[in-house]
This record gives structure tokens, sequence and C-alpha cells, in this order.
């Protein structure tokens, strides 16, 4: 009896063990593919509002947060506003805005003067919305907003609206 208990003890700790490997090998998977995503995302090239391609990597050293949104989008121009007063006080800290439109270029670039946008603009197009749910918005709505670290790391991700005391409050710690 005793030799048949310690054996099922000892196939319940193999067990264990094994979905403890396989949990460690799908994290490690997961931050792997998250991470391929993220420098893909960074090195994609968009137009920005004149149509010169540009990507992400361009401000590589800054914190950099990308924020989805649209002009037909009521809540993305309810936020723009504090995301340019967010980008005026600490740009010289390293902190970069870069919005993506999505929409057609003739339409972002008409939202993008009335609503006085002083950061980098980027065109997406409505593919773009695809593109963010590798980064983490599997429901494809707006505004979404990724903060990546100086190293070019997804440190953060927000749907809807993030207000600017949120958004100073992330990134005030990564900029030092």
């Amino acid at each position: 009896m005793r030799k048949r208990l310690q054996l099922v003890a000892g196939a319940a700790v193999a067990a264990a063990a094994l979905a403890a490997g396989i949990a460690v090998r799908w994290d490690a998977r997961t931050d792997r593919v998250q991470a391929e995503s993220i420098a893909a995302f960074t090195r994609t090239e968009l137009p920005d509002l004149a149509g010169h391609l540009t990507s992400l990597e361009r401000w590589r050293g800054n914190v950099v947060v990308v924020n989805f949104w649209a002009g037909w989008c009521a809540p993305c121009r309810d936020e723009i506003p504090g995301l340019v007063r967010i980008q005026q006080k600490y740009a010289a800290n390293g902190l970069q805005i870069v919005g993506i439109a999505v929409d057609s270029a003739a339409k972002s670039r008409e939202a993008a003067n009335e609503l006085k946008i002083s950061y980098p603009v980027l065109i997406g197009g409505v593919e773009t919305v695809d593109l963010t749910s590798t980064l983490g918005n599997p429901v494809g709505g707006l505004p979404y907003t990724v903060i990546l670290n100086r190293q070019g790391q997804l440190v953060g991700t927000h749907l809807g609206i993030l207000t600017e005391r949120e958004l100073e409050r992330l990134v005030r710690p990564l900029l030092g």
C-alpha cells in the first residue's frame, strides 16, 4: 500500500512539473511572439501627413506613446487635446507621442488641423485596426494607446480614452 501511495505521489509530482514546464515554455513563447510583433510594428513604414514614409524606429531612444485614432471617433477627439499638452510638457524629457490615424490621408489631415495636433501623425488607414490586435486590442476599438519604453519594448496599452492625468502617471517614471 505504501509503495502504491509513493507511486501515485510521484506521478502527481511529475504531472505538476510537466504542467509547470509547459506553462513556463508557453510564457516564454508568448513573450517572444509579443517582442517580434512589437519589433515588426516599430519597423512598419507609414506615410505621415505630408506623404513621407516613416517608422516608429525614428523615435527609438525616446518613450513613445502611439495613439490610434480617427477623426470620426468622438472619444478620440476628446482625448487628443490632453495628448497635445502632455507632448508639449514632456518633449524635452524624451517623450514622443505619435498618432496613427485610422482613416484616409485627406480626412486625417483635416482632423489633425482642426484638432491642432502638434505631434507627428502617420496614416495607417482602416487596415491598421488589424495591427492593433497584435498589440493587445482584440476588439479593434478606438482610441487605442500603446506605450513603448526607450528600448522599444511594450510597457503598456490602453483601450478607450486615456486621460491626461493617467497618461502622465504612466510616462513620468519611464522618462527618468
